[in-house]
């Protein structure tokens, strides 16, 4: 493809004169303003005709493209052969400039994704947060991120998915690892797996992520009923726990499609006066509702819905086109739907189709899309404590961070809230937690948990552990020249803030906003100031301590169940004869619970490296005795 630029200067004759010099072909082209920066990203039939429009009347008419058409200095154009190659470039082009005059989609990049490392030849399978254009296949983003690791524990129990991390066939281990012998790996590293089943089992796993489990369902059926003919019941068996897992799946989906369709949803919702515009894709495989994928756009102004359902369409599929359905439903049409739909098609290798549904089930799920985007937005608007949001990506302060300075009398708005909380269990386990809230949504790679090194057990001080905790954050924090919060807020009354100041003075952090948020009253405690502040249940600010506060609670208690859980496990088994330390981790790393290992039958316990059957039949016998109900049952 060519290039080519126009003469510099903001002269509209000129640009009309070069708009006329373009040839008739099909295209992408590009308006620059003085400084060279990318304002507009556009795709043409017909490239003369397109450019040549912007100069004309009737583009004076439209307040946007006043001020796009006034900005423009220089105009670029990239001739090629189809509309389909034109569209597929324009997209790329609007991905890489992020001109401000285009509708951008953009993801809401809390939620994380599965990725499946097809370009290897024998894949893992993993979660992470971090799109990547790596080649590798990318499922979600989810929502219900519980529901999605459920998910995914289900599936690497029906499948022997690899969890190292070796570059095979490049790097390979000197023998295989513990998986293996457990039976949660088939070896490939030691060729016990060859690459075509390896495959086989990643393709089938693909399938049932895509929410399609019927095809998988009908093909498990046939390998079990084929190995129990040829007597081999232990393989027999393995494939009749991949349909009891399948079962787990399907009963976790919600049946939302009475006719059993597999499709992709559309809705959006847009906040008015040119605010926030969010879209929901809703994807139904075979009546069910597998997953839900939220995206904000950005720049839409006062573009029509047309407009805006277009590039909410584009934006998603021309991103990942490997993940397209055969029919996707919208709540009206909109522009270049047929050009969509014949590059797609081409794409997928299937015939893709656009249909907007005019009554029935299937106008009621593009209603329940609209009705979800709606409910995204209403939840954003209460979370940042906002009115009304003249845009979802604002770099403005939010109105809850100015209401919360406000009402403390901070010297600017709070934006970054760090808050500590502390969590023990009749002194034992103790830990702390401190969660970083930006712009009242949890900033999770700073949060930070601690095991409290100072005090004995049996034993708690409250104000003790939060002066510890707190000291050692901003110790480290000062020492490694990380970032400072706006406000720091602690989980308790006067007595924690008190020891929460003490060590911010010993950490030369003195400076720093410092309250604390007790819960009975939600009164808010301020250092030197003898009466509670007490704000409206309404406010806003208020909400943004309450929500930090419950985040840091939150996260403390889960490490404290953690540790607990941990140490009531390891003291049981060790008390049993002939389990020690070796035994007792490998146990753990089997089994991972204690009441796993009590309703295991003794040959399964003795497949663990180091344990017999004779201990297997001791280790049994002791946890039975210990909880002799458990032990009639399993």
């Amino acid at each position: 493809m060519s290039g080519e630029r126009g003469p510099r200067g903001t002269d509209p004759a000129a640009l009309r004169e070069q708009a006329r010099g373009l040839g008739h072909e099909p295209g992408v082209y590009l308006f620059r303003d003085a400084a060279g920066e990318v304002l507009y990203v556009g795709k043409a039939k017909s490239l003369r005709s397109r450019v040549a429009s912007y100069f004309g009347a009737e583009a004076r008419r439209a307040v946007k493209l006043v001020r796009l058409v006034r900005e423009i200095d220089s105009i670029e154009t990239f001739p090629v052969r189809s509309e389909a190659e034109a569209l597929l470039l324009e997209w790329n082009l609007i991905r890489e400039f992020g001109p401000r005059f285009n509708i951008q989609l953009r993801d809401d990049k809390s939620y994380p994704y599965i990725k499946v490392t097809i370009t290897e030849p024998f894949p893992r399978i993993f979660v992470t947060r971090r799109l990547k254009d790596d080649g590798a296949r990318y499922l979600g983003p989810f929502t219900d991120v519980g529901a999605m690791r459920r998910a995914l524990r289900t599936i690497k129990k029906m499948y022997t998915v690899r969890s190292c991390h070796y570059r095979m066939p490049a790097e390979l281990p000197p023998r295989p690892c513990l998986d293996y012998h457990i039976g949660r790996c088939r070896a490939p590293c030691a060729g016990l797996q060859s690459e075509a089943d390896y495959r086989s089992m990643i393709d089938e796993i693909l399938e049932i992520l895509g929410g399609r489990t019927g095809a998988v369902r009908r093909s498990v059926e046939r390998r079990m009923a084929g190995a129990a003919e040829a007597l081999d019941y232990e393989r027999a068996g393995e494939l009749r726990d991949v349909l009891r897992g399948l079962d787990q799946l399907e009963s976790r989906q919600a049946a939302i499609d009475p006719r059993g369709g597999s499709h992709d949803v559309i809705g959006f919702a847009r906040q008015p006066a040119g605010g926030a515009v969010c879209g929901i894709v809703l994807r139904v495989r075979e009546g069910r509702l597998v997953g839900r994928r939220i995206h904000y756009l950005a720049n839409v102004g006062e573009e029509p819905d047309e407009a805006v359902l277009g590039a909410l369409v584009k934006g998603y599929y021309l991103r990942q086109p490997d993940d397209v359905p055969s029919e996707l439903l919208v709540p009206e049409p909109f522009d270049e739907r047929d050009l969509v739909e014949e590059y797609l098609s081409g794409v997928a290798k299937h015939r893709f189709r656009i249909r907007v549904p005019a009554r029935g089930p299937k106008l009621e799920l593009t209603r329940a899309a609209s009705r979800n985007a709606a409910h995204v937005l209403e939840r954003d608007r209460l979370e940042r404590g906002d009115e009304a949001e003249s845009d979802v990506e604002a770099s403005g302060p939010s109105p809850a961070g100015v209401r919360l300075a406000e009402a403390l009398a901070l010297d600017a708005p709070a934006r970054d809230l760090v808050c500590f909380d502390v969590s023990t269990l009749a002194g034992r386990e103790s830990v702390g937690s401190c969660v970083w809230l930006r712009d009242g949504r949890p900033h999770k790679d700073e949060y930070r948990r601690f095991r409290i090194r100072d005090s004995e057990e049996g034993r708690t001080d409250d104000y003790a552990m939060m002066q510890e905790i707190v000291s050692r954050y901003f110790d480290r924090r000062v020492r490694e020249g990380g970032a400072l919060p706006d406000l720091v807020v602690v989980d308790g009354g006067r007595g924690q803030l008190s020891a929460a100041r003490q060590a911010m003075d010993g950490a030369g952090v003195s400076d720093l906003p410092t309250v604390a948020l007790a819960k009975r009253e939600e009164e808010v405690f301020r250092p030197g100031t003898a009466i509670p502040l007490r704000l409206p249940r309404t406010d806003p600010g208020l909400h943004w301590l309450q929500r930090a506060r419950d985040e840091a609670h939150r996260f403390a208690l889960r490490y404290n169940r953690t540790l607990r859980r941990r140490r009531a496990l390891r003291s049981r088994l060790s008390e049993i004869p002939g389990v020690g330390p070796e035994r007792e981790q490998r146990l753990l790393e089997r089994f991972g619970s204690l009441d796993l290992i009590r309703r295991a039958t003794p040959a399964q316990l003795a497949r663990t490296p180091g344990i017999g059957h004779t201990t297997a039949t001791s280790i049994l016998a002791a946890l039975h005795e210990e909880d002799p109900a458990r032990g009639a049952a399993s």
